[in-house]
């Protein structure tokens, strides 16, 4: 009976060192533990401190781009629109130019038409080629106007085919050539 005992003694005896083995072991890395946990408080101090203004400040930033992102869109806007004004003026520019290019143009052949006529030769005497009464009367005004000398065309020049308004540049050139009475 013994001999259980001193076994059971004996096993007693060696838990109790291994455990005061593990114990001397572990003190210096429970220091370090709390060491780390005291620099962890540390930090997590800091952070309290620094990382609610910081995310303020980002916050901030997000949205001052957020603005300036609004202000350059409504300026990159308003200067397309200014863009498709200055379009417009110089489209309408271009219109009046041309109206005006036609205008002196018309003037220009207008008084061209105006010199011939007073400095043309006057013709003796014109003959007047009148229908019996019986058949004016029948007649439009539009087969009056033809039936008179001065309005009627040649045939060669009723059919021509070079009359069209095609070519603007050649215009002023196809009045030089034109007999206009």
């Amino acid at each position: 009976m013994l001999e259980p005992l001193f076994w059971l003694g004996l096993s007693i005896l060696l838990v109790a060192a291994s455990l005061t083995a593990v114990l001397v072991a572990a003190i210096p890395a429970l220091q370090e533990l709390a060491r780390a946990a005291r620099s962890a408080e540390k930090l997590f101090d800091t952070l309290s401190r620094e990382l609610p203004p910081t995310l303020e400040a980002i916050r901030t930033t997000g949205l001052e781009i957020t603005d300036l992102t609004d202000d350059v869109s409504e300026g990159v806007k308003s200067a397309s629109q200014v863009v498709q004004q200055v379009d417009q003026s110089i489209d309408g520019a271009k219109k009046q130019a041309q109206n005006l290019q036609v205008g002196t143009r018309s003037i220009f052949v207008g008084v061209k038409t105006a010199w011939k006529t007073f400095t043309r030769q006057k013709p003796t005497r014109r003959t007047v080629e009148r229908l019996p009464p019986t058949e004016q009367s029948s007649l439009t005004l539009r087969e009056r106007e033809t039936a008179k000398p001065e309005n009627r065309r040649p045939k060669a020049e009723a059919y021509s085919t070079n009359d069209g308004y095609n070519e603007s540049s050649n215009w002023d050139n196809d009045m030089d050539e034109e007999e206009f009475f």
